[in-house]
């Protein structure tokens, strides 16, 4: 049996992939990637023409997007929220809330200040961005304002993989100020899981293999 492949840079929304993997015990190839790929590793065009990270390849068919790429991994565990289950559609907007509402603004603030030459970078744009996010997560900390320890159906489900990536990367931004006090419980009790802590170890593994640590570095992808 030919297992999935997973392309994963450290710390990249790739990572929750590899989370979602770690929770559900699904066995994958992982293939770590050396960040940007489209600088570093030119051989995974072949792969990606996009050049991004994640890539999923399973069967023969590429995936690329990270949410998409949980939905695959939960499909049939309890990590997923089924049709039937009072809690699905509002799953359903997490997940999509991860990235176009959330993660978005982090990747702005990560351009001009990590990214782009030092005569680049704008330190408006990072404070208008470090607004924009702070003002959206405060949707996290309404739905867990009922003393709750998981988003949506009582559970531990790729909802809290998807936003707590977007809450982690902004701890990783220095904005962990815009969580409230909810939010940050919640982070903690995420980041916790053994799930989480192995995908990272994974990745650390792979660092100290070739001479460096590019999870705990403080060095963080362009998403």
């Amino acid at each position: 049996m030919t297992l999935p492949i997973l392309y994963h840079c450290p710390d990249a929304r790739s990572l929750r992939c590899l989370w979602a993997a770690e929770e559900a015990g699904v066995a994958i190839d992982l293939r770590l990637l050396p960040f940007p790929p489209r600088a570093f590793a030119p051989d995974y065009r072949a792969v990606n023409p996009l050049m991004t990270v994640p890539g999923w390849v399973e069967d023969g068919r590429l995936m690329t997007e990270s949410v998409a790429i949980c939905e695959r991994i939960a499909e049939g565990t309890p990590l997923e929220v089924r049709r039937d289950e009072p809690d699905y559609w509002a799953w359903r907007n997490w997940l999509h809330r991860s990235d176009a509402t959330l993660t978005f603004p982090l990747a702005i603030m990560l351009r001009y200040t990590r990214v782009e030459p030092e005569e680049r970078r704008l330190a408006q744009a990072v404070e208008d961005y470090r607004a924009f996010f702070a003002g959206r997560a405060k949707s996290i900390e309404a739905a867990l304002a009922d003393g709750r320890d998981w988003l949506v159906a009582g559970r531990f489900t790729i909802a809290d993989i998807a936003i707590g990536y977007a809450a982690f990367l902004a701890t990783r931004l220095g904005a962990e100020d815009a969580l409230g006090a909810a939010t940050q419980g919640w982070l903690a009790r995420c980041t916790a899981r053994a799930s989480f802590e192995r995908a990272r170890d994974r990745q650390r593994d792979w660092g100290r293999s070739r001479g460096s640590d590019p999870a705990g570095s403080g060095a963080v992808p362009l998403l």
